[in-house]
């Protein structure tokens, strides 16, 4: 596994400098970024959709139909929270409900192509990895895959729905890193938040939970529409 991630790694890297993006450790502006884990990098809206219904019924607040889908990926987390008539106090119980569901059906999400080449071509160019996630350590861990898991310098999950700032600052803390010079990437407009309320950057994917018109709005500092071009963006 290690030596093919290296070769999909190599790749990555000799695409950013044909593209005339040289990878020098000297000229990146990041030296530490965080990864958020749901619909960042792990592909689990799909599952999400198939058993929010079921936690909804179980804890009362209003089902998604098909026609809410879009409207609620353009929609901050207050906003969705108060369509969805989900009580403020409820939320840790519904976060723990989530989370040992999903330890129940991890073997069902996978994580998005191109994930194992972009964090080893991060790790080999010399950009510390850190996780940030409302999910359990150890099914971060589980769902990155043992490989994967052994580049991340740091794993702070359980975060609360509003609490990813106070986990970026930790992070920092520990790593020793100015804000200056980390970034935090996720799929969600709460991401974006939490990292500005941290003083750091944010870089936004395209392809998660979120819609990429209501991510843009908020001006992330990058936006990633393709997995490779985190690496190259953070390389360049």
């Amino acid at each position: 596994m290690r030596i093919v991630q290296s070769a999909e790694a190599r790749i990555l890297r000799q695409d950013c400098r044909r593209r005339g993006r040289r990878v020098r450790r000297v000229s990146m502006r990041y030296t530490l970024a965080i990864f958020d884990l749901d619909g960042t990098l792990a592909d689990s809206f799909p599952w999400f959709l198939r058993h929010v219904n079921d936690v909804a019924d179980h804890f009362g607040f209003r089902r998604i139909a098909d026609d809410d889908i879009e409207p609620l990926r353009h929609a901050g987390v207050r906003e969705i929270l108060k369509q969805l008539d989900v009580p403020v106090w409820k939320l840790p119980m519904i976060a723990r409900h989530m989370r040992q569901l999903k330890a129940r059906h991890i073997a069902e999400i996978a994580l998005f192509n191109g994930v194992n080449a972009m964090l080893r071509a991060l790790y080999d160019g010399g950009v510390r990895l850190a996780m940030v996630s409302s999910d359990h350590e150890a099914n971060a861990r589980r769902q990155l895959g043992e490989a994967n898991a052994a580049l991340v310098a740091q794993f702070d999950c359980g975060a609360a729905i509003f609490g990813k700032a106070q986990k970026f600052r930790r992070v920092l803390k520990r790593a020793g890193v100015a804000p200056s010079r980390a970034i935090a990437i996720g799929d969600e407009v709460r991401d974006i938040e939490a990292a500005r309320t941290a003083g750091i950057a944010c870089g936004a994917v395209t392809w998660g939970y979120a819609a990429p018109a209501a991510l843009r709005t908020h001006g992330p500092d990058m936006v990633f529409e393709r997995m490779e071009e985190i690496a190259e963006g953070l390389l360049s």
